[in-house]
């Protein structure tokens, strides 16, 4: 357990002890009046001082707060497969495209509340702990911490502990857990499994393959928003990069991210739920060598992934427009089209006036329609 010390979520009583110490924040108001507008700004503080637990910190502030910023984000959350989860023998490993830093994980945990399932414990990049407030939150609600910004040499230790154990909370029954299907979130629309991420699972296994990954149960899921979170920031992230061979990241960057991906408009907002991988496919993949193994395990989570994945009307003109053409024009109409467009450059106004702008609409453009190319095929 001592190796586990540093990326295990806090215990009821070191989460107590965390959320006293946010009670007493500065910015607590701020953010009390955001989710509580009708109460009094120290209703939050309040409420910290109060939680006697782990599970009591989740249902009664972190539910409420996911519930707000749907009410003020988004048109509607749907969900769908929970029968997969009810299926599922004991807990299960959840692998998960990734749009959002702070959405994704939290809109699975609201699922599997509304459905009476238990929530899992959510891996997270160490990145996102500079600020004492985000740490506290979240590890104070069941974050397992992924060591970030280490040498080659230390990725492959922190691989092995993490690896460790992900597979004893999950083989001794004790909590499910959700993890990403590659560090950092999609930024150009297509989700793809790192085959690292699969390397790291087996890490732990004291069996042949077969045993290690079936022992797991995994569970491919997929979200997809109508209104890709912080779409303008990734499109100049890609151009920085395309442009300039690199992308380094501002001090806080990371923290403007969750706070954009919050509050920016989502629209519809959708989750699939997909089937588990089969001991079947498990064996499948086994009789293949070394890396090929994990390319056919790859293969087999990008398809649930994209399968799962809605399309709403904003991907297909993303698609048309990128493209040129007029391939899924029944999906929307010429209104839907030219508010897309005002949105388009609504968006990519607000980014610095020395950016090409029309390299920008175009990958901007490229985030949305992508995932049509992925799903529907580019012919």
């Amino acid at each position: 357990m001592e190796d586990f010390e540093n990326i295990q979520p806090y215990t009821d009583e070191e989460a107590v002890a965390a959320l006293q110490r946010v009670a007493r924040h500065p910015a607590l108001p701020v953010i009390s009046k955001y989710i509580f507008p009708e109460f009094p700004v120290d209703t939050l503080a309040k409420m910290l001082r109060e939680i006697k637990s782990v599970e009591d910190f989740q249902y009664s502030i972190v539910a409420k707060a996911v519930n707000v910023i749907l009410g003020r984000s988004s048109s509607g959350f749907t969900f769908e497969g929970v029968e997969n989860l009810r299926k599922c023998d004991g807990k299960f490993l959840a692998i998960s495209n990734h749009r959002d830093i702070i959405l994704d994980p939290a809109l699975t945990q609201w699922m599997l509340m509304l459905n009476n399932i238990p929530m899992t414990e959510i891996c997270v990049g160490s990145n996102l702990l500079s600020s004492g407030i985000v740490e506290a939150l979240l590890r104070s609600n069941r974050m397992i911490t992924v060591i970030r910004g280490i040498s080659a040499r230390e990725v492959y230790l922190s691989s092995q502990v993490l690896s460790r154990f992900i597979r004893s909370e999950i083989s001794s029954g004790k909590s499910s857990v959700w993890i990403a299907q590659r560090e950092g979130r999609t930024k150009n629309g297509l989700d793809i499994t790192e085959q690292g991420l699969l390397k790291m699972f087996d890490m732990s296994g004291e069996k042949d393959f077969r045993s290690n990954f079936k022992e797991l149960n995994i569970i491919p899921m997929s979200i997809s928003y109508e209104y890709e979170p912080c779409d303008s920031r990734k499109a100049r992230e890609i151009y920085i990069k395309a442009t300039e061979g690199s992308y380094k990241k501002k001090k806080n960057e990371d923290m403007h991210s969750i706070l954009t991906g919050i509050r920016q408009w989502k629209g519809g907002i959708h989750l699939t739920v997909g089937k588990p991988l089969t001991d079947k496919e498990i064996t499948r993949a086994s009789w293949y060598e070394k890396n090929d193994r994990y390319q056919a395990i790859r293969r087999i989570l990008d398809e649930r992934i994209i399968s799962g994945y809605k399309l709403w009307k904003t991907n297909y003109m993303g698609y048309d427009l990128m493209t040129g053409t007029t391939r899924f024009a029944s999906k929307y109409t010429p209104e839907d089209l030219e508010e897309f467009k005002r949105y388009t450059e609504h968006k990519i106004e607000k980014l610095e006036r020395k950016l090409d702008k029309n390299a920008i609409r175009d990958i901007f453009w490229h985030i949305y329609g992508n995932p049509v190319v992925a799903k529907e095929g580019d012919a």
